[in-house]
């Protein structure tokens, strides 16, 4: 007897694209609403909204590299974004504590893409600090990339060890 395989996790795009469309929504606001490279107090002392533009990656790694980043970053977004999208059509829909991280990433991603593309950079607005202390500005697709990436390492690192037979 052979065992048709459950519904795989596709669906899961579904948050993908949850993701992608709150990212460029807020990315739009940021756009048309807050000045360029001026802190604007959310929470005095903690949180600032800071319109800025990375050109890298994380940390603006790369951002002074002359351009070729930009496109280096887009295929290999899409090249991790499509990877995951293969796992996902393996993965039963059940599998949450897979599905999940991997929808993260892959909307954060190709977020971040988008603007790449019509920009040349990627805009970023939250930024956080402690006294004279800041952590690099960010978006909401960073958030969800890291997220992502934080969920993949726990989930992996603690899941449960399958029987062998």
């Amino acid at each position: 007897m052979v065992l048709k395989p459950g519904p795989n996790a596709l669906p899961w795009l579904l948050l993908s694209l949850l993701v992608l469309v709150l990212d460029q929504l807020s990315k739009q606001w940021v756009l048309t609403s807050l000045p360029e490279y001026t802190a604007i107090p959310v929470i005095d002392g903690f949180w600032n909204w800071y319109r800025t533009y990375n050109t890298g990656a994380a940390f603006s790694f790369l951002s002074d590299a002359g351009g070729w980043q930009k496109w280096f970053f887009t295929v290999l977004a899409f090249g991790i974004s499509g990877l995951l999208a293969v796992w996902l059509s393996r993965t039963p829909r059940s599998d949450w504590r897979t599905a999940l991280p991997f929808a993260l990433v892959i909307g954060g991603a190709i977020g971040n893409v988008i603007d790449r593309l019509l920009h040349g950079h990627v805009i970023d607005f939250i930024q956080w600090h402690w006294r004279d202390h800041y952590w690099p500005a960010f978006n909401i697709a960073d958030a969800a990339i890291v997220g992502g990436a934080i969920g993949i390492a726990l989930f992996g690192f603690f899941a449960p060890r399958p029987k062998t037979p």
